[in-house]
């Protein structure tokens, strides 16, 4: 069986750029770094969160499909063909 937390390179390169994504929301909203004239800080930080949620959701969908498939292999037609 897979490890449950071994996840591909590009859903692991997505998790990284999502949770930079949301660190550099939580900067700009604290006013650690400022954002361009052409756009306030406020939307920007808006839009780098929910870019990153959105970018780390296949992770997280992933591992619990994972999961679930361990769990009740019954329900996902995996019955132990040895038998």
């Amino acid at each position: 069986m897979n490890n449950l937390a071994r996840l591909p390179k590009p859903v692991l390169l997505l998790e990284a750029v999502g949770v930079i994504a949301v660190i550099g929301a939580l900067l700009l909203i604290n006013g650690w770094i400022d954002a361009p004239a052409a756009i306030s800080a406020k939307r920007l930080a808006t839009v780098l969160f929910f870019t990153g949620i959105v970018m780390m959701l296949p992770a997280a969908w992933l591992m619990m499909w994972r999961t679930a498939k361990a769990m009740a292999p019954q329900l996902f037609n995996q019955y132990d063909k040895k038998k």
